[in-house]
Order: C-alpha cells, then structure tokens, then sequence
C-alpha cells in the first residue's frame, strides 16, 4: 500500500496531466468542453479525477453515464460464455443449428434475409468482418439520407425498436458492405444480429425449463451482471423505448452541431440493444473490465484469450467486440449522442482506466470532431498512466 502523502502526490500528478490534456483539446476544438474524466486502477491505487470547466461540477467515480458500444464487450463476453457452455460455437454459421437443437442461430424469415446470409459465421460478426449493413449509423434508401434509427427516433422519440425490424432495413434493402471474411466495417447491425442469437439460444427449453421468451438483457443480468453472478454489477440496460432515465447522479450529455447544442441524456435506447445501449457508474464499468480481463469473471483464460486474440485479417487490432490500444490495454470505446468513452485493461502493467467526455462534437468540423475527441480520451490514458510511471510514450497528435 501507498502511504497517504503518495496518494495525495500521485493524485495531484494525474489531476495536473489530466488538466493539461483539457486544455490541449480546447486549444484545438477552440471552445471549452463540460469535463474530461478518468478513474485509473493500477496494483496500489485508485485514483478518479474529472477535470471541469468553469461553473461546472466535477463528477465522481460514482456518477453514471451511457458507456455506448463498450456494450459490445459484454455481448462478446456473453457468446463466449456461450460457448464455454456448449450452447453455441463461434465457427458457427449464422444459418447452422443451436446445437443439440433443430432450431437456427437466426429465424427462418424474411427479416433475417440478409446478403451472404448462409455465409457469416458468429465470429465474423463479433470481429464486425460479416460486412454487414450497419443501419444505425449509415444512410438507408428511403429515409432521406439518414440511418434508419435517426430517421425513426426523429418521426417518434418513443418508437420501440425490435431487433427483427432494424435487421430487416438491411434484409429487404439488400445491403451488404462486403462478402464475409474479404473485409473490416464496423457495423451495430452485426450485433444486433449476435443480440437475437442469445436470446434465441437462450429461450431454448433446455435452458429455460419455464418456457419463457428471454431478452438480451436477462442473459446478461444471469450471468455476467445479476445478484447470483460471480461479480455482482450494478450495470443496466435498458431495452424499452420508455425507460429513458439515468439513476442519479448522472453526467449529463450534450451533442454539438453547428446550429445548436442539445442535451442527450434521457434517451431511447430500444435500438441500441447489445451493440451500444449499456449504462454504469465509472467505478462500476471498471471492476467489470477488470475482472472480465483478468479471468476473475464468468470466462476462462482460453476465452478471454478468443476474445483478445482472435482478430481478423483486415483489422488486426479489433478481436471478439474487443479493441486493443498498445500500452492502453483491451477492451472497447463508446460513442453515443452525449457520450464519449473508453474502458481498457493492460495487462502488462495490471491497470485499467475508463474514460469519459459527455459530449459529442458534430460541428462544422465534421468527423473530425469525433476523431479529436477519441484522441483526447487516448491521450487522457497515455498522460495519466506516464506521470504514474507505467508509460513512456507520447501522446497522439491531433
């Protein structure tokens, strides 16, 4: 253990480095922004700094935000769990049979009629290497040039999403980015795909003696988050166009475009189910990250290995719905309306950090925005971790 005077320094050194990143990032964007946040973990301390701008309240290690696609780990986390089981195989294709079953992986219906459908196997969608159409965040005909969820949420803010009516946009519109294996397209559609494979392996008798039809979020709430898992999380996702709300205290997010900024905090999440509709505390995401990739979770050492390791030949840095940033460590990112961040775990140096900003920047400078804002997250790790003494590196320039 650190005496009280080294935590003390240590925290001053990270606030100082967190600071500086802050104010590198509002050079460059040229305006303020709310807070840049960070918990770090490392083998002797936990040290949580937000580093705020004026009239601004500094959040904690205990305030909530939407964590966006770092859902995606946990999905991942869930298919390997999966498979450890023997309720699936990740060589699967999405057209095979649930094993030990006459039923497949996907319905049998014109929904799930989708290009190269009896091609994409489970692994290449957990690797986003299926080339599947991704209708969230790309235009579909029909809808003026917007995704399919934009166009809908603007038409109805309360319009609950099925998993079978967002796939369908990419079934009956035939729309594919590549054939399977020949490419990498980040893509929420493919894990909205990977979402109705768990609830259908799910639901099955076998498994669920009761019979009833299982959601996305009751595997994971068994067996990665629930009272009776192994690492008990206080970790949601909200899956109904009603349930909107943020537990207090939240951060607050905001979405900057070049006409106005908006506040995006009680959101409709029923489109995002498995790819990006999660929400934590920052204390919480970090003792999932951690435990999860420090095999004292619900996966084995050769899962969390599959899940880090398997990459694809065209992204050799994105495994099984996990990133790899070198000397960051594994884990994911999220961006979502109001939210950016990132959980990471290295296990070089047995430190994990989650990091957030609660905004999104979608101003005259385009992607961009996103781009920078990304970069100030890293750079918040990098600093962080340098004035800790486990990195030597420099930051990203922007």
């Amino acid at each position: 253990m650190i005496s009280n005077s080294n935590a003390q320094t240590n925290y001053d050194k990270v606030k100082n480095a967190v600071d500086s990143v802050k104010a590198g990032y509002e050079a460059k964007v040229n305006r303020k922004i709310p807070s840049l946040n960070i918990l770090i973990n490392t083998p002797y301390d936990m040290i949580f700094i937000s580093s705020v701008s004026e009239s601004e309240t500094p959040l904690t290690k205990d305030t909530y935000f939407r964590f966006a696609s770092n859902t995606k780990n946990f999905t991942s986390a869930a298919i390997l769990d999966m498979q450890q089981r023997g309720m699936l195989n990740i060589k699967d294709k999405i057209t095979d049979l649930i094993p030990k079953s006459n039923i497949p992986y996907v319905p049998v219906s014109p929904e799930f009629d989708i290009p190269y459908k009896n091609e994409i196997t489970i692994e290449q969608l957990l690797q986003h290497a299926a080339g599947v159409y991704d209708i969230d965040n790309d235009p579909v005909p029909g809808f003026g040039g917007l995704s399919y969820t934009d166009y809908m949420t603007f038409q109805n803010p309360a319009h609950q999403f099925e998993l079978s009516e967002l796939v369908n946009q990419v079934a009956k519109n035939k729309l594919s980015y590549f054939p399977p294996g020949m490419g990498y397209h980040y893509s929420n559609t493919g894990f909205t795909i990977l979402s109705e494979i768990i609830q259908r392996v799910s639901s099955l008798e076998m498994y669920n003696p009761m019979g009833k039809s299982l959601k996305y979020v009751d595997y994971i709430y068994s067996n990665i988050t629930g009272t009776g898992t192994k690492v008990p999380l206080d970790i949601k996702f909200p899956y109904l166009a009603t349930n909107t709300k943020l537990p207090v205290p939240y951060a607050t997010g905001y979405l900057l475009t070049p006409d106005s900024t908006a506040v995006y905090t009680d959101v409709n999440m029923s489109a995002h189910v498995g790819e990006g509709n999660g929400y934590a505390t920052f204390a919480e995401l970090n003792r999932y990250v951690r435990t999860m990739m420090k095999g004292e979770n619900i996966l084995s050492a050769e899962s969390i290995s599959l899940m880090q390791n398997t990459v694809s030949d065209s992204n050799k840095t994105y495994g099984l719905g996990c990133i790899n940033i070198k000397s960051l460590g594994y884990g994911h990112n999220g961006c979502i309306k109001g939210y950016l961040s990132y959980m990471l775990y290295d296990p070089a140096d047995d430190v994990s950090v989650i990091i957030m900003m609660p905004e999104n920047d979608y101003t005259d400078q385009g992607e961009l925005g996103l781009i920078y804002g990304l970069k100030a997250l890293i750079n918040t790790g990098f600093a962080s971790k340098r004035v800790l003494g486990y990195y030597s590196g420099g930051l990203i320039p922007y």
